[in-house]
């Protein structure tokens, strides 16, 4: 489709008619030949009408051309001046007028991918560039819209143009294709535009070959989500090397030329207006009337109201006293006398002005003068001199705005027309400086502080990657429309990049942003009440006020206290003297911080500068930051698990996605999380967006103006394929995580917390091992700044590697939009093997041999560490060796059991006669039977002792009485034995 308007501009534009009108014909060059050279011919102007046109002459050269303020008349083929009330570039055309798209011009949208809803209101049909009048307005959405514009040149020329482009969250790319659509050789600093000041227009140039040159200005959003983005702006493009001009160009609503042979038409002055090619602006009636500078008309003056005045505080007097007086807005354009004309009010009462910010002393006068190098005060005293054994602090702190600071600039550019007239963009006010009026709603109102580099306390010392300066500022906005604050900074004067926005009404509340190079910077906040176009006041009410505004450590600040340093070695010497790194100052004597902590930069000196680091963490050499050293050892009762996450890598990416956004654009969220070691294996991200000179080899080592190096970061990219772009964008680089707080496996560390409940559970005995991270700096939706947990869980099935996962209910690596989740599942992130984590397995005995094996115990949960035995072979006792002590066990049981049994079968009947002998006699011997066998009364039991007890062994006791060579079975009374008489 490309192709096919390529060619169409093409067709369109290889002849170049000349129009002078004369009668019934005009004049117009032929197509150049191969020596160069053309004829003039008269066309008619009805076709067909051929009788009495003049002979063709040869005409001038291709490459002829007019000077500025000339063009070719082409009667008698000479360079004659323009009149009044017009110009001409000579051998350029120029385009300044917007009120409808100039012909040659087209906006062409970009078709995007297959949106997966399937929503056909949803496309890009709508988008496009859009005439504002002065200026051209992109597109504000993410789809990819390019203005065309296609010229030919008979010599080598170039291209002009003024734009303006604040906002990264859009693409803008200028670049040139010839009549085959193929893109000419061109650098990426030309082709990819910067990003400019809000409000400031920027001028870009590139030379144009000879032949046909089709210009593309093409914007696209990178992700819009809930943003309103800022459009990019452009106006006057001008174009330098046609083969001439044959007709000269009307001085546009406005402007006008006075003299003959103009290149340039001037702007009418305030309360005058022109129309179309005037040679004079007229003025209007002021009494009634007034007009902007520009104007094509004259407006009718409003009734004075609320919105037409602003008050201010007068500057201190030689008295020390300031009051509150209301000022009309310049250049005013209201009438007072009038029904329904509001008044200005009267000036408040004069009150005593107040004391001087600190760093500042007032000597009497009506101003408030910076103390002298080496001295300090608070504002409210003398300037005194700092102590032995201290320093002054350096920096700015402003919280008292009677007077604008020296370093500090106040500005308002209008969208439109640069600079606002006579206007300052903020006002004082006392207690706070606030936003002043514009002179209309979408005007940009700047603030700005320039620093010219950083400057350590002399016993800090400065490791890379550390804080060398912050600035911290309160404010807060007041809104009814969608106003929005920008805070900027500018470093080294390359290009501003917006730190943090806030838009609508904000509470008052305070914001840091931490200076991490010792560089110049310029810190900028701009107000914009609306971000619609917009020539009048509705929304003056609406007010940005910052009421503090501090900046640490600017080497050409002033001393509000003293800081104690360390001093020299020699003898009596009050010298400051630096210490070295990861040292802190201690009694006036440089101490080196302990073991795995780390040196708070902006803490008061002491012990207490040094930080412990966090579990399963050590600090590095300089003391500058914490980290792990991929080694975690847990114990849980009498087990402990050592685990060595190095094979895991100390950097891992994860890219989760695709995503679409609502007109179908793809894109992918890129998260690099550094995992082990210290500043020399940190993630990095890069922004490329606008900044695409940057090699590959810069952004991997971090440098570059849009790379960011940090533990964790999140990037945005967009694939090529479907934008109309030829490289992958790579934009939106968030800093989640800056420092490493520790490793654990419990859910809870320092107010972070991990929530398990996100990831698939798991059965498996070894725990989950928690990396938390922290962010210190502050968004407007974390206040505290962002978190981050990666945990990391053993997985035999996994590699090395591992696996990086988001939770399947946040796809985004959050739920709360400040702390981040990811689940790091590996092998290598299983505990280290030891004994306990195999078996012995034993062979059987064969051939007086048997083998002995050591496998793992399944599931193996483990890696590294311990390896399993090797297999022995050792000497064992066969199967037939104990068939054969058993057999002979067996026949000596039996025989000891039998010769037992005949044993005791031979005693027992020898016993038995014996008995019965007994009994015999008893029969013979018995007495006459008493009369009763009770116990009579008085009888003692104790007489009762003739008694015969008769118990069969068993086979243990007659064992036992074989061992003893005794055995008795019965036993007779004393007395029964005594009466026994053998016969």
């Amino acid at each position: 489709m490309v192709c096919c308007v390529c060619r169409m501009f093409y067709v369109s534009i290889l002849c170049v008619s000349v129009h002078i009108w004369q009668m019934d014909y005009y004049y117009e060059y032929t197509e150049c030949d191969s020596t160069g050279s053309r004829w003039r011919v008269a066309i008619p102007q009805n076709p067909g009408a051929c009788t009495g046109l003049p002979e063709p002459v040869r005409g001038t050269e291709c490459t002829f051309s007019c000077k500025a303020g000339e063009f070719l008349e082409m009667s008698a083929q000479e360079c004659t001046q323009c009149a009044a009330g017009s110009y001409s570039l000579g051998s350029g055309i120029r385009f300044d007028q917007w009120d409808s798209m100039p012909a040659g011009f087209s906006s062409l949208a970009t078709a995007q991918e297959i949106n997966p809803h399937g929503d056909d209101r949803l496309t890009c049909n709508s988008s496009s560039w859009i005439p504002q009048g002065n200026y051209l307005e992109s597109n504000r959405d993410e789809c990819t819209v390019s203005l065309i514009y296609a010229v030919h040149l008979k010599k080598q020329g170039s291209v002009s143009f003024e734009y303006q482009y604040p906002d990264n969250n859009l693409l803008f790319e200028f670049f040139i294709q010839n009549d085959q659509c193929q893109e000419m050789d061109q650098s990426a600093e030309t082709k990819w535009l910067k990003l400019t000041n809000h409000g400031e227009w920027a001028t870009h140039t590139v030379n144009l070959k000879s032949g046909t040159n089709i210009l593309y200005w093409r914007t696209g959003g990178v992700l819009m989500g809930a943003k309103v983005v800022k459009p990019v702006l452009l106006k006057n493009v001008q174009i330098e090397g046609v083969a001439y001009t044959s007709e000269c160009f009307p001085c546009k609503p406005g402007t006008f030329s006075q003299v003959p042979g103009s290149s340039t038409c001037q702007p009418c002055p305030r309360d005058t207006y022109s129309g179309h090619g005037a040679s004079s602006c007229t003025p209007c009636n002021t009494t009634t009337q007034y007009a902007a500078e520009g104007s094509a008309a004259c407006k009718d003056r409003p009734p004075c109201s609320k919105k037409d005045y602003f008050q201010i505080h007068t500057a201190c007097d030689h008295e020390g006293k300031t009051q509150v007086i209301y000022k009309w807005i310049e250049p005013k354009i209201c009438l007072e006398g009038v029904t329904g004309a509001d008044k200005l009010p009267p000036s408040g009462e004069r009150e005593p002005c107040p004391p001087c910010n600190p760093g500042f002393y007032n000597n009497d006068t009506a101003t408030c003068s910076p103390c002298p190098a080496g001295t300090y005060s608070d504002g409210t005293k003398p300037c005194k001199q700092c102590l032995a054994g201290t320093e002054p602090t350096l920096g700015y702190e402003y919280k008292w705005w009677n007077v604008l600071p020296a370093n500090m600039k106040t500005s308002c550019f209008n969208v439109g027309n640069s600079k606002c007239d006579n206007m300052n963009g903020w006002e004082v006010a006392g207690d706070y400086i606030q936003s002043g009026a514009g002179s209309s709603d979408n005007d940009y109102l700047i603030l700005n502080i320039h620093i010219p580099g950083f400057k350590l306390p002399t016993s800090v010392s400065s490791p890379s990657g550390t804080e060398f300066g912050r600035v911290t500022f309160e404010f807060e906005t007041l809104c009814t429309a969608d106003c929005e604050l920008y805070f900027m900074m500018d470093v080294n004067r390359k290009s501003t990049t917006v730190v943090e926005s806030w838009q609508k009404t904000k509470a008052r509340q305070s914001y840091t942003h931490v200076m991490t190079k010792n560089a110049s910077v310029s810190y900028t906040w701009a107000f914009q009440r609306t971000n619609q176009p917009s020539d009048v006041r509705r929304y003056v009410n609406d007010v940005a006020r910052i009421y503090t505004i501090s900046v640490s450590n600017a080497v050409d600040g002033v001393s509000s206290g003293c800081r104690v340093c360390a001093l020299s070695a020699q003898p009596s010497s009050s010298m400051c003297v630096p210490c070295p790194r990861g040292h802190y100052v201690d009694t006036n004597q440089c101490t080196e911080c302990p073991k795995n902590t780390y040196l708070v930069p902006d803490a008061t000196p002491g012990p207490d500068a040094c930080k412990p680091c966090g579990p399963a963490s050590k600090s590095d050499k300089d003391h500058s930051l914490c980290y792990s050293d991929c080694h975690f050892t847990h114990t849980e009762g009498n087990v402990t698990l050592s685990y060595d996450f190095s094979p895991l890598g100390s950097v891992g990416s994860l890219m989760n996605g695709p995503s679409f956004t609502s007109k179908g654009t793809k894109y992918f969220h890129q998260f690099n999380i550094s995992l082990c070691g210290g500043q020399d294996h940190l993630a990095v991200c890069t922004d490329n967006v606008t900044d695409l000179s940057n090699t590959d080899s810069q952004r991997e080592k971090g440098e570059g103006a849009n790379t960011l190096k940090t533990f964790i970061c999140q990037s945005t990219i967009i694939p090529a394929s479907g934008r109309g772009f030829h490289t992958s964008l790579s934009s939106q680089s968030i800093n989640l995580a800056e420092s490493f707080v520790g490793a654990s496996v419990e859910n809870t560390l320092n107010g972070i917390r991990a929530r398990p409940e996100l990831y698939p559970q798991t059965s498996k005995k070894v725990p989950d091992v928690n990396f938390y991270y922290k962010s210190s700096e502050m968004t407007s939706s974390c206040e505290t700044g962002r978190s981050a947990v990666v945990t990391l869980r053993c997985n035999p099935e996994k590699s090395t590697k591992g696996e990086l996962s988001v939770p399947s209910q946040c796809p985004a690596g959050t739920c709360d939009g400040c702390t981040f989740h990811f689940l790091w599942e590996s092998s290598g992130a299983c505990p280290t093997c030891t004994e306990r984590d195999f078996h012995r397995i034993e062979g059987a005995c064969k051939g007086g041999h048997q083998d002995l094996l050591y496998v793992w115990t399944e599931p193996k949960l483990c890696i590294g560490g311990a390896t399993l035995p090797e297999k022995k072979r050792v000497p064992c006792e066969g199967m037939e060796f104990w068939i054969r002590l058993g057999a002979g066990l067996g026949a000596f049981t039996a025989i000891l059991l039998v010769s037992l049994t005949c044993y005791f079968w031979k005693k027992n009947k020898l016993e038995y006669k014996y008995s019965r002998l007994v009994m015999s006699a008893n029969k013979e011997c018995e007495l006459p039977g008493a009369d009763s066998c009770a116990v009579m009364e008085g009888e003692n039991e104790g007489d009762m002792e003739d008694e015969v007890v008769y118990t069969k062994p068993s086979l243990l006791g007659k064992l036992k009485a074989i061992a003893s060579k005794k055995y008795e079975n019965m036993q007779l009374n004393s007395s029964h034995s005594k009466a026994l008489v053998w016969s």
